[in-house]
């Protein structure tokens, strides 16, 4: 039950004064559905309103002046405004209106009256004028007018200064709220409370209160990253708490692993020893194996499979795509086979008989793994004894397809994949809910990219190396940037590049875009992985984790219109055989400082997760890591891809404390927080709110 103290807070937006059914539509578009929604409301800048005599205004200043209104000139057809014009002793000015209802100026303000007006000066081929000034006023009026406003977000039909308005009568509606931080870590971050807090975010003092970095912004951020992370702690904890199947390290195995024909590296060692300890501790087990492209995430996932599978249990590995789906089945069936452990493949594309016999292997526990994509979690896929579950690529799957997947068993455990570093910064918010494990070495044998940029004018000279390596057997990406918001477009320029590239390498060009449907796509795919096309021009970012070893070529067009982490991610689809890689960097010169930081950071090195961290440090905000934020949760007022991040630890490290103390959050400090998770929607139970 929401506690009472929230109720104000909880109602619709529709009982603000003034918010009626043609409003409401906007305000809720604008903020959200309730009036918590609109008081969270942050201002985007800060006007400074300038007292001044018309002979000091200034172009594009915001000033406030008191004025005599002289006389009106009325338009002349309805397309035009009405002019004002007014004085001071020191000079005069015209005030411009538009619209229906500039007729009755004349009335509210005649001339002779005495006002004071405020808005932003324009010197325009009329003369000095203010457009629809913000404010006009009688002197007795005049304190009306803010010397300092916070600007609101708009939209049609509901102005800023509206907007403000509501956002100052929610504010009025928000309560005195019990306190749930910790009073030495608000005395140590100078916090103000929570109401004093939210009152300053809406009445700034200054340019400085806009700043995030602002004292009552970090401590409405913090508030809100500690309800997340209690929410993952006390998720995990509940987990934690959940029997599941004891799974011990198996002689099978030991036997796949020693029939590999390479040695684990020591990262992947101790992430197969963390799995292992908590497949055998009698809880359910919810980690992630975090991994850059080919460190050998998917064979550490494989032995942990093998010792279910020998202790009669099954394991699911989901993976988004069908062509990633076949690639772990092939890198997977062969070692599990040979040592008795039966595999099936299941994806959208099994039809009739033969998906019917899959589903009773399944059913019957003679097939100890399914590898397949969403197909698995469908109604009528049924499983023996399923008790591992193995998502890849997991913040490409909605929470629900995740959950749905693991209520296929009982107590299921979950191992997730994912093969985009992320700094440890910010592991907590994606997967605060999982334990990390990370493969940070690269398998022996692995050879380094050659990494080169080289700006768009030498194209033809890497087109001619190009052709020279396709005779001599090799095989190349060659990636076309998003250059236009139009997909059409986008998909021109790739289809002129491949024709081009056509005439001077033959026929063995193929083509990959977006606008493809997705059986289309993967026959593309599937005709290169077999040799059959030497290049693969690509408009969309090629399938994180597809496996070509024959490609040792990467060309990436106007680099710099991608993001670090894309690059990275781009260029991990070569280097994956025994051949020497290399690839091209073309850009667009001049590069601008950041996208040079960029490239020089990839020619430099392939850690993914350093290059994680200068991504941030290069972006701040933003589209940081090239996710466009997915698998982020939607934050009000933290940035943790920016001046937040130093929170998102000492959060986690609270929750968890928090947790451990009082699980119940019965203490007063844990009631207050049970009001805390109230007031942002992030419970343990609701699962929607997941991150991923």
């Amino acid at each position: 039950m929401r506690p009472e103290i929230l109720f104000p807070l909880f109602a619709p937006v529709g009982t603000l004064k003034g918010v009626g059914p043609r409003v409401a539509p906007l305000l809720e578009k604008l903020a959200g559905p309730i009036v918590r929604d609109v008081a969270f409301l942050r201002p985007h800048s800060l006007v400074r309103r300038t007292p001044a005599d018309l002979s000091a205004a200034l172009d594009g200043q915001v000033m406030t002046f008191e004025v005599t209104v002289d006389e009106y000139q009325r338009p002349r057809s309805q397309a035009q405004p009405w002019r004002v014009r007014v004085s001071d002793p020191t000079g005069f000015m015209t005030l411009v209106f538009f619209g229906r209802y500039a007729d009755q100026l004349e009335k509210r303000h005649p001339p002779g009256a005495k006002r004071i007006i405020s808005g932003k000066v324009e010197d325009d081929r009329f003369g000095r004028q203010m457009v629809h000034p913000d404010y006009m006023v009688a002197p007795d009026k005049r304190e009306e007018i803010p010397q300092l406003e916070a600007i609101y977000p708009a939209t049609e039909g509901l102005p800023a200064r509206r907007v403000r308005t509501f956002a100052l009568e929610a504010l009025e509606r928000a309560p005195e709220l019990p306190e749930w931080q910790d009073p030495a870590w608000l005395a140590r971050e100078r916090f103000q409370p929570w109401r004093e807090a939210l009152e300053r975010l809406h009445n700034p003092q200054g340019e400085a209160d806009m700043s995030p970095t602002a004292p009552h912004l970090r401590r409405l951020a913090y508030d809100e990253l500690l309800a997340q992370q209690l929410a993952m702690a006390q998720r995990k904890a509940a987990r934690r708490r959940e029997p599941a199947a004891r799974i011990a390290a198996s002689e099978i195995a030991a036997r796949i692993q020693a029939d590999l024909p390479f040695a684990f590296t020591g990262a992947q060692t101790r992430a197969l020893g963390e799995i292992r300890a908590d497949l055998s501790a009698g809880e359910r087990m919810s980690r992630l194996i975090q991994g850059d492209v080919g460190s050998g995430k998917t064979v550490v996932a494989m032995c942990a499979m093998a010792d279910v599978a020998a202790a009669g249990g099954q394991s699911a590995l989901m993976a988004p795509t069908e062509i990633l789906a076949r690639q772990h089945y092939e890198t997977i069936s062969g070692p599990l086979t040979d040592h008795g452990t039966g595999v099936i493949l299941l994806t959208g594309r099994d039809k009739g008989a033969a998906r019917a016999e899959k589903l009773r292997a399944l059913a019957s526990g003679a097939a100890k793994v399914a590898v397949g994509t969403h197909a698995l979690f469908q109604d009528d896929v049924v499983f023996d004894r399923l008790e591992l579950a193995v998502i890849d690529e997991q913040h490409r799957f909605g929470v629900s397809e995740r959950q749905r997947l693991q209520t296929k068993g009982q107590a299921v455990h979950l191992l997730a994949m994912s093969a985009t570093p992320i700094p440890r910064t910010l592991e907590l918010t994606m997967y605060g809910d999982l334990d990390v494990s990370r493969i940070d070495e690269k398998p022996p044998g692995r050879t380094p990219v050659a990494t080169r940029a080289a700006p768009m004018t030498r194209i033809a000279e890497v087109e001619a190396r190009l052709q020279e390596a396709v005779k001599a057997g090799a095989q190349a990406f060659w990636i076309c940037p998003l250059v236009s918001e139009s997909e059409l477009i986008d998909l021109k320029a790739a289809e002129t590049r491949a024709a081009e590239l056509r005439e001077t390498l033959g026929p063995s060009v193929g083509l990959i875009h977006g606008k493809m449907p997705p059986a289309a796509k993967d026959a593309v795919m599937a005709e290169f992985a077999d040799g059959k096309l030497s290049v693969l021009v690509a408009t969309t970012v090629v399938e994180v984790g597809v496996n070509v070893p024959n490609a040792t070529i990467m060309v990436i067009e106007q680099a710099e219109r991608f993001g670090l982490a894309q690059l990275h991610q781009l260029r991990g689809r070569v280097g994956r055989g025994v051949r020497e890689s290399s690839c091209v960097l073309l850009y667009d010169p001049p590069l601008s400082e950041t996208a040079q930081k960029r490239l020089d950071i990839l020619r430099r090195t392939d850690d993914g997760f350093l290059i994680a961290e200068t991504d941030l440090e290069l972006r701040g905000g933003g589209d940081a890591l090239g996710l466009k934020q997915s698998g982020f949760p939607d934050y009000v007022f933290a940035d943790v891809l920016g001046p937040h991040r130093d929170l998102i630890a000492a959060a986690g490290d609270d929750a968890r404390l928090i947790v451990t103390r009082d699980p119940e959050l019965k203490s007063e400090r844990g009631k207050a927080l049970q009001v805390l998770q109230e007031l942002f929607d992030w419970k343990a139970g609701l699962g929607l709110r997941d991150a991923g």
